[in-house]
This record gives C-alpha cells, sequence and structure tokens, in this order.
C-alpha cells in the first residue's frame, strides 16, 4: 500500500483526513458484510451438536466440524479486531495506521469466511453423500472461490491498468 503523503492528488477532492474516514466506513461496510456470513455458518454450526444426528458422525466429520469452530470463531475475532484497535487508536492521529492495518485484517478474515464455506460444505455433502462427494464438493468451491475471490479482483484490476485508468483504482494510488 502507499503511504498517504506520499501518493500524488489525483482523482477526488479531498484531504488525506477525508480520505482516510472514508476508507474507514468503506473498511466497516465489509467488515459488515463479512460478520453476517460468519454469524449465519456459525450459528449453523453451533446447532449440530443438538442435533439427534449429530452422534452419527464419525472420527474425520467431528474433527471437520471442530476445525470449522474455530475457524469461525477467529474469523470473528479477525472481524472485530479492527473495531477493537479503532476504539484503542482513537483520538491519537493514527487514522492512517488504522485503515491500513484494518485492510490486512480484512484480507485475513476473507481467508477465514473462504475456509469456513469451505469446511462446512464438505462437512455436508461429506454427511449427506458420503466422503468421496464431501472432498470433491470442498475442491470445487475452493476452485470457485479461487476464480471467483482472488481472479476477477486481479483481472479486473489488470483491465482498468489496461485501459488506461492510471493504477486501476479510480486513480487515487492511495485507496487502500
Amino acid at each position: 500500500m502507499v503511504e498517504p503523503e506520499q501518493a500524488p492528488r489525483t482523482g477526488r477532492n479531498e484531504s488525506t483526513e477525508e480520505r482516510m474516514d472514508r476508507n474507514w466506513m468503506e473498511l466497516i461496510q465489509e467488515l459488515r458484510v463479512l460478520q453476517t456470513g460468519v454469524q449465519i455458518l456459525g450459528g449453523f454450526l453451533l446447532t449440530l451438536p443438538f442435533q439427534e444426528r449429530f452422534e452419527l458422525l464419525d472420527d474425520w466429520q467431528r474433527s471437520l466440524y471442530l476445525f470449522n469452530v474455530m475457524v469461525a470463531a477467529v474469523t470473528t475475532v479477525l472481524i472485530v479486531l479492527p473495531v477493537s484497535v479503532h476504539r484503542r487508536l482513537f483520538r491519537r492521529g493514527l487514522k492512517a495506521t488504522l485503515v491500513s492495518s484494518a485492510d490486512v485484517v480484512t484480507k485475513w478474515a476473507l481467508g477465514g469466511v473462504a475456509l469456513l464455506i469451505v469446511g462446512s460444505a464438505t462437512l455436508v455433502f461429506d454427511f449427506t453423500a458420503g466422503r468421496t462427494a464431501g472432498l470433491v464438493a470442498g475442491g470445487f468451491i475452493i476452485l470457485v472461490l479461487l476464480l471467483l475471490v482472488v481472479g476477477t479482483p486481479l483481472w479486473l484490476h489488470r483491465r482498468a491498468v489496461r485501459n488506461g485508468n492510471g493504477n486501476g483504482n479510480g486513480g487515487d494510488a492511495r485507496e487502500v
């Protein structure tokens, strides 16, 4: 990421402080979307042990279940972390540090959500259709996630640069 003070002013007519405030609000909105997905998947996972059929899980399925619960918990912590850091850094003139660190944490949280999606789908397919179906479904979802969540942003960035949109982020090199 380019530091705000080093980047040339292009694009929006806003101060560094206004840009950092806008970037912070955009990150918070993204974290809200992630939070909803993690809450739904995490809530689903937390209800499973209270179902009668939970006892039918074999050792691998039970381990995968527990792994998914841990991923959901860690991802929830990652989603909450920028808010905690904001509370600690609030009014200390460190908004650029806050935005930059929240950007990194949000990327890790996205990875956690992706892992949770793969793990949950693998568990459901494994339990309902068998081990092979579970592994195939998990592998397929990994490919879809790589294509869409990783590949699409890279492709859009390359296309924007190729079409002359500066650095591909709307002309503002200071965006996170």
